[in-house]
């Protein structure tokens, strides 16, 4: 594993083009074309020059792994990237779904309980008797 700056992460771009391309194995102009097409977008300094973070590295990797060793072609590996994005964000969105979910059923649960806590304890019930009723017309005279 490489070593980042500190207070850098996977995806903070701190690679310049010639160390990425060492890194993933492939050549600065393969990188440059990878870029072109979609597959790999570094990030970019005030200049314009590219900066690959080691999340880029590693779908660098992945691109070189799906061309040679898979035989799919670039606008294969570039649907794949973006049904693997769309599925990632789709996840992200399940998640917050399901705690947005979670918080409502908790508040729910909290509404209830507070409206049972207001319940008057000193009124009972009474059960209800049924009698029966015979009704008869009166007589006519």
């Amino acid at each position: 594993m490489t070593s980042l700056p500190p207070g850098a992460n996977e995806d903070t771009p701190v690679f310049v083009i010639s160390v990425a391309a060492q890194l993933s194995g492939l050549h600065a102009q393969t990188l440059r074309s990878y870029d072109r097409q979609g597959l790999v977008s570094p990030g970019r300094t005030p200049g314009g020059g590219r900066r690959y973070s080691l999340r880029d590295i590693a779908l660098l990797r992945e691109v070189q792994r799906l061309s040679q060793e898979a035989g799919v072609n670039l606008a294969g590996i570039k649907r794949i990237i973006d049904l693997e994005n769309e599925v990632d964000a789709l996840r992200e969105t399940v998640a917050h779904l399901t705690e947005q979910l979670a918080a409502a059923y908790a508040a729910a649960e909290q509404a209830a309980a507070t409206i049972h806590k207001s319940y008057r304890h000193d009124l009972v019930p009474l059960r209800q008797q049924t009698a029966l009723v015979v009704w008869r017309p009166p007589k006519r005279g």
